[in-house]
């Protein structure tokens, strides 16, 4: 069925629906100064977009691009690399999925190599698995199991992202999104900066409902009622709350019902169903692995069904300025990318100070941030 096919079909539901979309709330709730007003009477579904088996999802300004990396990979080798047979893999370009994991553009150790950034931002959220960070200004990081990397490329960063397979006696499972926020144009040009939110410092709401089932809200940005978020990098657009930037990543257990309280109205609004397992979105049934525009002045009852599900929420105040994007350069016009490819090319960002170009860090490095200043960070 096509993308187009399953768009018409769930919003013909939706819209023969009409306004019973309000039930299940307990009455306003303040966020920010706020008031979430329940008795908004529209369509809280603005529309309804497939998500492709593999590769990016579809984003909506200020969000550039969103991926979901989850590879069940196998056991590792001394070399952290997967103990098992490479053949009939394009290795360098590798995203067949083969035996459920991918390569990428690895060649021994799956992941990213060196690669360039301009004029946006990478937040890596991650579920499972540990990503090894080595950057152009010296900066290194290890990385997973529940943090986050929020890096600013700002004027420009060149990066490796790769996925050591630490575990010999095991499986390495690898979980998580990739997200990319743009910056305006003032900001564009900023110094590049990464923040680590270790897993334990990022605040999470736990919301009980009147059956006792629990759905789980991890706050990436966006602050979620008298919850703050961590503060994100300084040159970010999240970083002015007017801007109302949220990362959430949704958990329901099996029957579990929530409200995604109501926002800013001049925000865009995405909840992506990760897994597809079926819920009810305002009273309607989907079982589909798609994004879902949602009016920022509604609030929207979620009632899960018999299985966990799992949600995504993107939303920002739109930057609503020209976006010209060549690769993993983001830019307001074609000059300014001409500009950042002859930047690159003339000195990769500040050169790349390690001896390849996928380099790993030491089997027992254990999770820590060393920043460019020479400060280090390490979980709590």
């Amino acid at each position: 069925m096509s993308k187009d096919e399953i768009s018409r079909r769930e919003l013909l539901k939706i819209l023969a629906a009409g306004a019973a979309t309000a039930g299940g709330l307990s009455g306003c709730e303040t966020f920010k100064g706020e008031k979430v007003k329940p008795e908004f009477k529209g369509n809280p579904i603005l529309g309804i977009t497939a998500l492709p088996q593999s590769g990016p999802w579809p984003t909506q300004d200020p969000f550039l691009f969103c991926v979901h990396h989850n590879d069940q990979y196998p056991k590792g080798t001394a070399e952290c690399a997967p103990a098992a047979s490479l053949a009939g893999r394009q290795i360098g370009q590798d995203f067949s999925g083969l035996q459920g994991w991918s390569m990428y553009h690895g060649d021994t150790v799956p992941g990213f190599p060196r690669h360039p950034h301009r004029g946006f931002e990478t937040v890596t959220v991650v579920k499972q698995g540990i990503i090894d960070h080595s950057d152009s200004l010296g900066a290194t990081a290890r990385y997973g199991h529940g943090d986050v990397q929020w890096l600013t490329a700002g004027n420009g960063i060149n990066h490796a992202e790769m996925f050591p397979l630490l575990e010999t006696k095991q499986a390495n499972p690898m979980d998580f999104f990739q997200i990319w926020l743009n910056l305006p144009a003032k900001d564009k040009r900023v110094e590049p900066h990464f923040s680590m939110f270790w897993k334990d410092s990022i605040p999470k709401v736990k919301h009980t409902d009147k059956s006792g089932k629990t759905t789980t809200v991890q706050i990436t940005s966006g602050d979620y009622g008298s919850v703050d978020a961590l503060k994100p990098p300084p040159n970010s657009w999240a970083s002015n709350p007017d801007n109302h930037v949220a990362i959430w990543t949704i958990e329901l257990e099996p029957g579990a019902q929530w409200t995604l309280p109501a926002t800013d109205s001049k925000v865009s609004r995405n909840l992506y169903l990760v897994e597809g397992n079926p819920l009810n979105l305002a009273e309607q049934p989907f079982s589909e692995r798609i994004k879902v525009a949602v009016h920022p002045e509604a609030n929207l009852v979620i009632q899960n069904g018999e299985l966990p599900n799992r949600l995504l929420l993107l939303q920002g105040k739109p930057i609503a300025e020209p976006v010209v994007q060549h690769g993993p350069f983001v830019m307001n016009t074609r000059e300014e990318i001409i500009e950042a490819i002859h930047d690159y090319q003339r000195d990769q960002f500040g050169g790349w100070p390690w001896p390849n170009k996928d380099p790993i860090h030491k089997r027992d490095a254990g999770r820590f941030a060393h920043h460019a200043d020479d400060t280090k960070d390490v979980p709590i």
